[in-house]
């Protein structure tokens, strides 16, 4: 057993609702990482928090004790009930943890199979555990190996090639709902990643017109002069609502940015021209009550799903691909794994090795002064080899049975043989 364990929930598994009461909890970084320290029977963890998604991933002692503290945290964390936690939590062990997360990595359980944003949330999520001092060896190796694999899933396949993101599907939506957008103009409340793409893709498609709102104004000033659009002060953006044909809002703030009798205002200030809204933040920017009022269209993350699930179809056969590179880097972590249980018995062998020639060397001190520094140091470099030519098929051959599961038998005749373990006797 690799005494690894991953619980979480994602767009599949559990509403908008739920996670984003999750991913507004997990907004503080500091606090979050102590109250994981704190888990009896972790050793290590990391968790991820995105749009899509909230995990742990955690090494652990004892599985069942770990994993009740585990649920306990996500539980308290985002406020759920048992009813809620039991219908949408996911657990994964071991190997299943080790493919569940590679597949994250790679883009493989992401809503828009493909997307490139997650493995840049999957590094920060890293980065945090690094500096939290949270991961550790095994969690270090296992999250580098992540990040190869992503690497070779977006050169070996064609999944990245074909991918649309969040941003790009909702501009896509929005083009469906709205028909042309030479004549339209769209209103980009938030100035991150999101919005960024989101601008991007419509400016590639022709929009009429592009207006910023951001908290940080110089940075809806940026996006402004990169895209040759406008901005409004935050604080004003409500009257920026009159004039847009399309909204897409994706800020961190931690509650609504965009209120009912915002809405309702600014469509009887408009004469009920049409309104489209998307929200793609999470936790959500606009009143779900929004879309109750009248020529107002409002979609949020979830509702993308139809036009993600259309763009899918056309990526199985570079899926399938990649889940075989999944699963062959599966196995190679696992080895590297097992072969863990033998280094202690390496380094003890080595270690007793080079006490004793350390040992028969100092006992050679007096004719090994009449030589020369150079003659020395030959005669060291010449022992040097021998030890290391005696010992190399010993040690392969341990490594070789750790990757096959069954090192332990020669692990103890090594022990006993070279008494790497002093018995009672030994000791007293």
């Amino acid at each position: 057993m690799m005494d690894i364990v991953l619980i979480g929930m994602n767009h599949t598994t559990a509403p908008l609702e739920v996670r984003e009461r999750l991913s507004i909890a997990c907004n503080d970084d500091g606090e979050t990482c102590e109250r994981l320290k704190g888990i009896s029977e972790v050793k290590e963890a990391l968790y991820l928090s995105t749009c899509n998604r909230v995990e742990v991933l955690a090494r652990v002692g004892d599985h069942e004790r770990a994993l009740a503290g585990l649920k306990a945290f996500i539980l308290s964390h985002g406020n759920l009930s048992p009813a809620e936690l039991a219908r949408c939590l996911y657990v994964h062990h071991d190997e299943d943890a080790v493919r569940h997360v590679f597949r994250v990595a790679a883009s493989l359980d992401s809503m828009v199979m493909g997307e490139p944003q997650i493995l840049g949330q999957v590094k920060d999520a890293y980065r945090r555990a690094v500096e939290c001092e949270t991961s550790g060896v095994i969690l270090n190796r296992l999250f580098h190996h992540a990040f190869r694999v992503a690497k070779r899933v977006r050169t070996e396949t064609g999944i990245a090639g074909n991918a649309v993101s969040v941003s790009a599907t909702a501009v896509e939506l929005a083009k469906k709902i709205v028909g042309d957008l030479a004549e339209k103009t769209a209103l980009l409340v938030g100035a991150g990643e999101m919005a960024e793409l989101a601008a991007r893709h419509l400016h590639g498609k022709g929009i009429g017109k592009l207006i910023f709102a951001n908290r940080n104004h110089d940075r809806a000033l940026e996006f402004a002069r990169d895209f040759g659009g406008a901005a409004v002060p935050f604080d004003r953006f409500e009257h920026a609502l009159d004039e847009a044909d399309i909204v897409i809002s994706s800020t961190g703030a931690p509650g609504y940015v965009i209120h009912e009798d915002m809405v309702a205002a600014t469509l009887r200030r408009r004469r009920s021209r049409l309104l489209f809204l998307i929200d793609i933040a999470v936790p959500r920017d606009i009143d779900p009550a929004v879309g109750s009022i009248d020529n107002v269209y409002l979609y949020n993350i979830d509702d993308l799903q139809e036009v993600v699930d259309e763009n899918v179809k056309g990526r199985r056969e570079e899926a399938q691909k990649a889940e075989a590179i999944v699963l062959e880097e599966v196995g190679s972590f696992a080895r590297w794994f097992k072969g863990l249980e033998v280094v202690p018995t390496i380094v003890d062998l080595r270690s007793k090795i080079d006490a004793i020639t350390a040992g028969e060397l100092e006992k050679s001190s007096s004719w090994m002064r009449t030589l020369g520094d150079n003659d020395k140091k030959n005669v060291e470099i010449l022992i040097d080899s021998i030890i290391n030519k005696i010992l190399h098929d010993p040690i392969a051959g341990l490594r070789e049975e750790s990757e096959n599961g069954g090192a332990n038998p020669y692990v103890a005749v090594i022990k006993r043989l070279f008494r790497l373990e002093r018995d009672e006797e030994d000791v007293s």
